[in-house]
Protein backbone atom coordinates (compact mmCIF):
# COMPACT_ATOMS: atom_id res chain seq x y z
CA UNK A 1 0.00 0.00 0.00
CA UNK A 2 1.59 2.76 -0.69
CA UNK A 3 1.72 5.70 1.98
CA UNK A 4 -0.73 8.31 2.28
CA UNK A 5 0.25 12.34 1.60
CA UNK A 6 -1.62 15.28 2.11
CA UNK A 7 -1.92 15.22 -1.10
CA UNK A 8 -3.63 12.19 -1.57
CA UNK A 9 -6.06 13.57 0.81
CA UNK A 10 -7.03 16.65 -0.67
CA UNK A 11 -7.34 13.97 -4.11
CA UNK A 12 -10.02 12.27 -2.38
CA UNK A 13 -11.64 15.39 -0.88
CA UNK A 14 -12.36 16.12 -4.54
CA UNK A 15 -13.64 12.60 -5.68
CA UNK A 16 -15.75 12.16 -2.58
CA UNK A 17 -14.37 9.03 -1.38
CA UNK A 18 -13.93 9.35 2.67
CA UNK A 19 -10.83 9.80 4.59
CA UNK A 20 -10.66 7.59 7.36
CA UNK A 21 -9.01 8.46 10.52
CA UNK A 22 -8.58 6.99 13.89
CA UNK A 23 -6.45 7.84 17.28
CA UNK A 24 -3.28 5.61 18.40
CA UNK A 25 -0.88 5.69 21.01
CA UNK A 26 0.98 3.11 20.62
CA UNK A 27 3.52 0.85 18.43
CA UNK A 28 0.81 -2.16 18.61
CA UNK A 29 -1.91 -0.19 17.76
CA UNK A 30 -0.29 1.67 15.10
CA UNK A 31 0.83 -1.56 13.53
CA UNK A 32 -3.19 -2.98 14.01
CA UNK A 33 -4.54 0.38 12.35
CA UNK A 34 -1.93 0.25 9.31
CA UNK A 35 -3.07 -3.17 8.43
CA UNK A 36 -6.61 -2.25 8.64
CA UNK A 37 -6.29 0.53 5.99
CA UNK A 38 -7.04 3.21 7.75
CA UNK A 39 -5.52 6.67 6.12
CA UNK A 40 -4.08 8.90 9.17
CA UNK A 41 -3.59 8.38 12.58
CA UNK A 42 -4.17 10.99 14.90
CA UNK A 43 -2.05 10.74 17.81
CA UNK A 44 -4.25 12.68 19.80
CA UNK A 45 -3.94 14.55 23.31
CA UNK A 46 -6.75 12.31 24.32
CA UNK A 47 -4.56 9.72 25.65
CA UNK A 48 -4.66 11.68 28.42
CA UNK A 49 -7.88 10.44 29.10
CA UNK A 50 -7.50 6.97 27.61
CA UNK A 51 -3.99 6.41 28.97
CA UNK A 52 -3.18 8.51 31.65
CA UNK A 53 -6.28 8.26 33.57
CA UNK A 54 -6.68 12.08 33.25
CA UNK A 55 -10.21 13.34 33.34
CA UNK A 56 -9.17 16.41 30.94
CA UNK A 57 -6.56 16.75 27.93
CA UNK A 58 -5.46 19.98 29.62
CA UNK A 59 -2.63 17.88 32.03
CA UNK A 60 -0.83 16.38 28.94
CA UNK A 61 2.74 17.28 28.16
CA UNK A 62 4.94 17.96 25.64
CA UNK A 63 7.10 15.27 26.57
CA UNK A 64 3.84 12.89 26.55
CA UNK A 65 3.35 13.98 23.11
CA UNK A 66 6.51 13.28 22.35
CA UNK A 67 7.16 9.94 23.71
CA UNK A 68 3.93 8.29 22.36
CA UNK A 69 4.60 10.10 18.82
CA UNK A 70 7.77 7.93 18.97
CA UNK A 71 5.91 4.95 19.42
CA UNK A 72 3.55 5.52 16.66
CA UNK A 73 6.04 6.26 14.06
CA UNK A 74 8.28 3.39 14.88
CA UNK A 75 5.51 0.85 13.35
CA UNK A 76 3.20 3.33 11.42
CA UNK A 77 4.16 2.03 7.62
CA UNK A 78 1.71 3.68 5.23
CA UNK A 79 -0.71 6.61 7.31
CA UNK A 80 0.01 9.92 7.74
CA UNK A 81 0.74 10.87 11.16
CA UNK A 82 -1.12 14.09 13.22
CA UNK A 83 0.16 14.64 16.10
CA UNK A 84 -1.48 17.03 18.73
CA UNK A 85 0.18 20.41 20.20
CA UNK A 86 -0.68 19.59 23.62
CA UNK A 87 -2.25 22.54 26.10
CA UNK A 88 -0.44 25.86 26.10
CA UNK A 89 2.34 24.78 23.81
CA UNK A 90 1.29 27.24 21.02
CA UNK A 91 -0.22 29.92 23.27
CA UNK A 92 2.96 32.03 21.39
CA UNK A 93 4.44 32.26 17.62
CA UNK A 94 7.75 31.43 19.08
CA UNK A 95 6.66 28.65 21.48
CA UNK A 96 4.53 27.14 18.68
CA UNK A 97 7.32 26.99 16.07
CA UNK A 98 9.64 25.32 18.74
CA UNK A 99 7.19 22.76 20.16
CA UNK A 100 6.08 21.73 16.24
CA UNK A 101 9.52 21.22 15.69
CA UNK A 102 10.06 18.91 18.56
CA UNK A 103 6.66 16.79 17.62
CA UNK A 104 7.98 16.54 13.71
CA UNK A 105 11.38 15.25 14.83
CA UNK A 106 9.45 12.38 16.94
CA UNK A 107 7.93 11.43 13.59
CA UNK A 108 5.09 13.31 13.07
CA UNK A 109 3.82 14.20 9.76
CA UNK A 110 1.29 17.44 10.66
CA UNK A 111 0.69 18.52 13.69
CA UNK A 112 -2.46 19.77 15.22
CA UNK A 113 -3.66 22.55 17.16
CA UNK A 114 -7.47 23.60 18.59
CA UNK A 115 -8.75 27.31 18.27
CA UNK A 116 -10.08 29.81 15.87
CA UNK A 117 -8.79 33.03 13.63
CA UNK A 118 -6.47 33.95 16.47
CA UNK A 119 -4.48 31.00 15.88
CA UNK A 120 -3.42 33.06 12.14
CA UNK A 121 -0.39 34.02 12.55
CA UNK A 122 0.81 30.90 14.61
CA UNK A 123 -0.34 28.68 11.53
CA UNK A 124 1.10 31.17 8.49
CA UNK A 125 4.41 31.09 10.78
CA UNK A 126 4.47 27.14 10.71
CA UNK A 127 3.34 26.83 6.95
CA UNK A 128 6.16 28.94 5.73
CA UNK A 129 8.78 26.77 7.44
CA UNK A 130 7.26 23.68 5.85
CA UNK A 131 5.38 22.37 8.89
CA UNK A 132 1.73 21.39 7.60
CA UNK A 133 -0.65 22.17 10.48
CA UNK A 134 -4.55 20.51 10.91
CA UNK A 135 -7.03 23.01 12.52
CA UNK A 136 -9.58 21.73 14.79
CA UNK A 137 -13.29 23.81 15.77
CA UNK A 138 -16.32 23.18 17.53
CA UNK A 139 -16.06 21.67 20.97
CA UNK A 140 -11.82 21.96 21.95
CA UNK A 141 -10.95 19.83 24.69
CA UNK A 142 -8.54 22.19 25.86
CA UNK A 143 -10.96 24.70 26.27
CA UNK A 144 -13.55 22.72 27.97
CA UNK A 145 -13.52 24.82 31.65
CA UNK A 146 -13.74 27.77 29.10
CA UNK A 147 -17.21 26.43 26.64
CA UNK A 148 -18.73 25.14 29.81
CA UNK A 149 -18.38 21.79 29.43
CA UNK A 150 -18.78 18.92 26.69
CA UNK A 151 -21.53 20.65 24.77
CA UNK A 152 -22.58 21.13 20.78
CA UNK A 153 -20.69 24.24 19.48
CA UNK A 154 -22.40 25.92 16.48
CA UNK A 155 -26.22 25.31 17.47
CA UNK A 156 -26.66 29.71 17.60
CA UNK A 157 -26.62 31.23 14.42
CA UNK A 158 -24.28 33.70 15.68
CA UNK A 159 -21.81 31.22 16.69
CA UNK A 160 -22.31 29.33 13.60
CA UNK A 161 -21.48 32.41 11.42
CA UNK A 162 -18.43 32.77 13.52
CA UNK A 163 -16.77 29.01 12.97
CA UNK A 164 -17.35 29.64 9.51
CA UNK A 165 -15.28 32.80 9.66
CA UNK A 166 -12.70 30.91 11.77
CA UNK A 167 -12.77 27.62 9.34
CA UNK A 168 -12.20 30.07 6.23
CA UNK A 169 -9.52 32.25 8.29
CA UNK A 170 -7.30 29.42 9.61
CA UNK A 171 -7.37 27.73 5.34
CA UNK A 172 -6.20 31.39 4.20
CA UNK A 173 -3.21 31.13 7.19
CA UNK A 174 -2.54 27.79 5.25
CA UNK A 175 -4.09 25.24 7.53
CA UNK A 176 -4.31 22.10 5.33
CA UNK A 177 -7.04 20.30 7.39
CA UNK A 178 -9.46 20.95 9.67
CA UNK A 179 -11.20 19.04 12.03
CA UNK A 180 -14.88 19.29 13.82
CA UNK A 181 -16.02 18.05 16.51
CA UNK A 182 -19.56 17.87 18.13
CA UNK A 183 -20.87 20.38 15.43
CA UNK A 184 -24.08 19.95 14.22
CA UNK A 185 -24.58 18.33 11.10
CA UNK A 186 -25.53 21.18 8.84
CA UNK A 187 -23.28 23.76 9.45
CA UNK A 188 -20.39 21.10 8.90
CA UNK A 189 -21.98 20.32 5.80
CA UNK A 190 -21.48 24.19 4.79
CA UNK A 191 -18.14 24.05 6.28
CA UNK A 192 -16.89 21.49 4.14
CA UNK A 193 -18.46 22.72 1.14
CA UNK A 194 -17.08 26.03 1.65
CA UNK A 195 -14.08 24.72 2.27
CA UNK A 196 -11.23 23.14 -0.25
CA UNK A 197 -9.34 21.33 2.66
CA UNK A 198 -10.19 18.49 3.65
CA UNK A 199 -12.71 18.22 6.59
CA UNK A 200 -12.30 15.57 9.20
CA UNK A 201 -15.92 15.24 11.69
CA UNK A 202 -16.56 13.51 15.26
CA UNK A 203 -19.81 14.23 16.12
CA UNK A 204 -20.19 16.20 13.09
CA UNK A 205 -22.76 14.02 10.87
CA UNK A 206 -22.07 12.12 7.09
CA UNK A 207 -21.40 15.12 5.24
CA UNK A 208 -17.87 16.36 6.30
CA UNK A 209 -14.66 14.28 3.81
CA UNK A 210 -14.14 12.11 6.62
CA UNK A 211 -14.46 10.82 9.92
CA UNK A 212 -11.94 10.05 13.40
CA UNK A 213 -12.93 8.30 16.35
CA UNK A 214 -10.94 7.68 19.43
CA UNK A 215 -9.54 3.82 19.42
CA UNK A 216 -10.60 3.03 22.57
CA UNK A 217 -14.31 4.48 22.43
CA UNK A 218 -14.81 2.58 18.93
CA UNK A 219 -13.45 -0.97 20.60
CA UNK A 220 -15.70 0.02 23.73
CA UNK A 221 -13.64 -0.29 26.44
CA UNK A 222 -13.36 3.61 27.45
CA UNK A 223 -14.74 3.90 31.04
CA UNK A 224 -18.02 5.40 31.91
CA UNK A 225 -20.56 6.59 28.99
CA UNK A 226 -19.54 6.59 25.66
CA UNK A 227 -19.70 9.77 23.49
CA UNK A 228 -23.14 9.43 21.92
CA UNK A 229 -21.11 10.39 18.22
CA UNK A 230 -19.39 6.99 19.06
CA UNK A 231 -19.97 3.40 18.39
CA UNK A 232 -18.70 -0.19 19.71
CA UNK A 233 -16.94 -2.08 16.59
CA UNK A 234 -16.17 -4.24 18.50
CA UNK A 235 -19.36 -5.77 19.62
CA UNK A 236 -20.32 -6.57 16.35
CA UNK A 237 -16.48 -7.92 15.46
CA UNK A 238 -17.16 -10.80 18.05
CA UNK A 239 -14.36 -9.61 20.50
CA UNK A 240 -11.80 -9.75 17.17
CA UNK A 241 -9.75 -6.07 17.63
CA UNK A 242 -8.11 -6.05 13.98
CA UNK A 243 -11.93 -6.89 12.43
CA UNK A 244 -13.58 -3.87 14.85
CA UNK A 245 -11.13 -1.87 13.32
CA UNK A 246 -11.72 -3.07 9.91
CA UNK A 247 -15.43 -2.62 10.62
CA UNK A 248 -15.14 0.91 11.06
CA UNK A 249 -13.19 1.81 8.05
CA UNK A 250 -15.34 -0.37 6.09
CA UNK A 251 -18.45 1.54 7.71
CA UNK A 252 -16.50 4.94 7.00
CA UNK A 253 -15.83 4.14 3.79
CA UNK A 254 -19.46 2.89 2.49
CA UNK A 255 -20.92 6.02 4.15
CA UNK A 256 -22.42 4.24 7.19
CA UNK A 257 -21.18 5.85 9.90
CA UNK A 258 -22.35 7.95 11.33
CA UNK A 259 -25.80 6.84 11.55
CA UNK A 260 -28.58 9.26 12.52
CA UNK A 261 -28.32 8.34 16.27
CA UNK A 262 -24.48 9.51 16.23
CA UNK A 263 -25.62 12.59 14.64
CA UNK A 264 -25.96 16.31 16.13
CA UNK A 265 -28.97 18.65 14.93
Amino acid sequence: MNKVTLHRLEEMKKTGEKIVVITAYDASFSRVVNEAGVDVILIGDSLGNVMLGYDSTVPVTMADMQHHTRAVAKTNQHTLLISDMPYMAYATVEQTLLNAAHLMQAGAHMVKVEGGAWLAPSIRALTERGVPVCAHLGLTPQSVDALGGYKVQGREPEAASKMRFDAECLQEAGARMLVLECVPAALAQKISQDLSIPVIGIGAGIDTDGQVLVLQDMLGITPGKRPKFSHNFMAQAQGDIQAAVVAYVKAVREKQFPAAEHTFT
